[in-house]
């Protein structure tokens, strides 16, 4: 059972450059215990036969399955553009770059 002093709690505090006060000591000192506390059971729980994991329940993909189906040719594509050119879309130029 971890007991944590206020001379622990104070070189903490020092260490993080955390001005506390001697009550704030006592209160800290006993919350840290508890943190402690909480810490082992966890650790007494954990067992060496059990895998870790990342998640409680297990995954599964939702996603569909890749499938190759036919798409349309360059000339279908083009068809219902307003304007193409060289077999590309052409659209209104926007920066004014030189071409």
């Amino acid at each position: 059972m971890p007991n944590i002093s206020r001379d622990e709690v104070a070189h903490l505090a020092k260490l993080a450059r955390l001005a506390v006060t001697d009550d704030e000591l006592n209160v800290f000192a006993g919350q840290l215990d508890q943190i402690l506390d909480a810490v082992a059971k966890v650790s007494e729980v954990a067992a060496d036969d059990v895998p870790p994991t990342s998640h409680a329940v297990p995954l599964t993909n939702v996603f569909r399955e890749d499938v190759v189906r036919p798409g349309l040719t360059q000339q279908q594509a083009l068809a219902g553009a307003p304007a193409a050119e060289e077999g590309r879309f052409r659209v209104p130029r926007i920066l004014g770059e030189e071409q």
